[in-house]
């Protein structure tokens, strides 16, 4: 069994809070497509990292999971490249973990 983690930003690189239609069309489609998800939403994550030139960035971003039996890397790639182009992002962070049902 995997969890797939999906680290959606808050804001756009402007300030400016996305539209929570975006967060819910998400949701739906991995609902639809693995039959749940769970989003995040009431206490954004906040995030930092450094930039390629050494700045520290900031970022809040709401976390979607969803749990699938088998982990297509395809098409987990070819999602990941339409949440980019969704949130106007360079990158939108997945990571899928192994875990054990308990």
């Amino acid at each position: 069994m995997h969890l797939i983690q999906l680290f959606l930003p808050l804001y756009d690189n402007d300030g400016q809070r996305f539209e929570r239609g975006l967060f819910d069309a998400v949701r739906r489609e991995l609902t639809e497509r693995f039959g749940g998800a769970t989003a995040f939403t009431r206490a954004p994550a906040l995030g930092e990292w450094a930039d390629d030139a050494g700045e520290v960035q900031h970022d809040e971003v709401v976390l979607v999971e969803v749990m699938s039996e088998a982990l297509d890397r395809d098409w987990w790639a070819g999602y990941r490249k339409q949440l980019e182009t969704r949130f106007r992002q360079d990158t939108v962070l997945l990571r899928a973990v192994q875990v054990e049902m308990l």
